[in-house]
């Protein structure tokens, strides 16, 4: 059993202010997908290193499974590694390269051979077998580097922006290959991207990190449906959630003169300043006088739809805002477009706490 158990684990430098980690408790299952997402400096690389044995735990604990972990070598917790860099040698063949751990743990060959030919099928590598290094595309590289360790066969996958050095298509491929070898396989597997499109695609779960604290841990569409703070809300979603800044009068959210509609459960909880949120797909188009006006500064076509990107002048401060409108649609820029929304399709949080106030 291969479940990962966090208890207050807590990574600080020396000489440095505050931990990069304060205390991360988390519970990954036997099996699962988990993503550790967040802005550069959040702390979620730190995490998985100290998973893999890569960092020191100044304090707290990990277990994979039954075992405690937390201060044993790297090479005794049956993990395997996947950097962002490929760390290939060139030197080697394909095959070598993938075959190479199981030669320094005296696997015989005979194994090791069939082991590898074994993960080559299933990356689509094995016309690739006597190659060197050079001679492959930068996902072959990546390729490589999961066969090297797929053919370990451990308990958990531990992989570290492994796509960020490739161009966006073949990104967009190898997180798919990745998800579905990782659920053909079903090793336990700890992912850290600061990418939130990869960690909405390919995650069972995503944790969303800040400052070396966990936000939220949930699906990708209940972190997209209902993110508990302000944070979260602004980072989840491509393009971002609106955030408008207003104010709560008699259970609806003023902006300017403006009123936007919330559900029954922010009205209750609402006290002064708020923030509401809307996603792009969720602003209805309505005529002149009857919503917020936007006016259009910038069209992204995207064929079947397209994002209109705008501001919005009310409170005498400009919100940027953006739409998601029907593609070919004959909105210009420099137009005028007046939104509205329903109140189920309204996030609204506290503007001092950041905290969710709606159901």
């Amino acid at each position: 059993m291969a479940s990962i158990t966090f208890n207050q684990t807590q990574r600080w430098y020396p000489g440095a202010d505050s931990p990069a980690v304060p205390g991360i408790d988390l519970a990954i299952e036997d099996g699962e997908f988990m993503v550790l997402v967040g802005p550069s400096g959040c702390g979620k690389s730190t995490t998985l290193r100290m998973l893999a044995g890569l960092e020191e735990v100044t304090d707290g604990s990990i277990h994979i499974g039954d075992r405690e972990v937390t201060n044993l070598a790297p090479k005794d917790r049956d993990i395997a590694m996947v950097f962002q860099s490929y760390a290939l040698y060139p030197h080697m063949t394909v095959a070598d390269n993938m075959g190479f751990a199981l030669k320094m743990a005296k696997v015989p060959k005979a194994d090791r051979d069939r082991r590898v030919a074994e993960a080559a099928a299933m990356l689509g590598l094995t016309e690739y077998l006597e190659r060197k290094p050079k001679a492959l595309s930068g996902g072959q590289r990546q390729r490589v580097a999961m066969g090297r360790a797929i053919v370990r066969k451990p308990q958990v996958f531990c992989m570290d922006e492994p796509l960020s050095n490739l161009d966006a298509k073949m990104r967009v491929q190898t997180r798919t290959d990745i998800a579905k070898l990782q659920r053909d396989l079903g090793v336990t597997t700890v992912y850290v991207t600061h990418d939130q499109v990869e960690a909405m695609t390919m995650g069972d779960r995503v944790a969303v990190m800040k400052d070396g604290l966990i936000q939220q841990v949930d699906t990708p569409l209940a972190l997209y449906d209902r993110p508990v703070n302000l944070f979260v809300a602004g980072f989840i979603g491509s393009p971002q959630m609106n955030l408008l800044s207003g104010v709560s009068v008699d259970g609806d959210v003023r902006i300017g003169e403006y009123v936007v509609p919330v559900d029954p459960t922010a009205a209750k909880r609402m006290d002064g300043n708020v923030v509401v949120g809307v996603r792009p797909e969720n602003w209805r188009i309505v005529g002149a006088g009857e919503g917020i006006p936007i006016t259009v500064r910038l069209i992204e076509e995207l064929g079947a739809d397209a994002f209109v990107y705008g501001t919005c002048e009310a409170q005498g401060t400009p919100h940027d805002v953006i739409v998601r409108v029907a593609g070919r649609d004959a909105t210009q820029k420099g137009d005028v477009l007046h939104v509205t929304t329903d109140p189920a399709h309204v996030h609204v949080f506290d503007k001092e706490t950041g905290a969710r106030l709606s159901a």
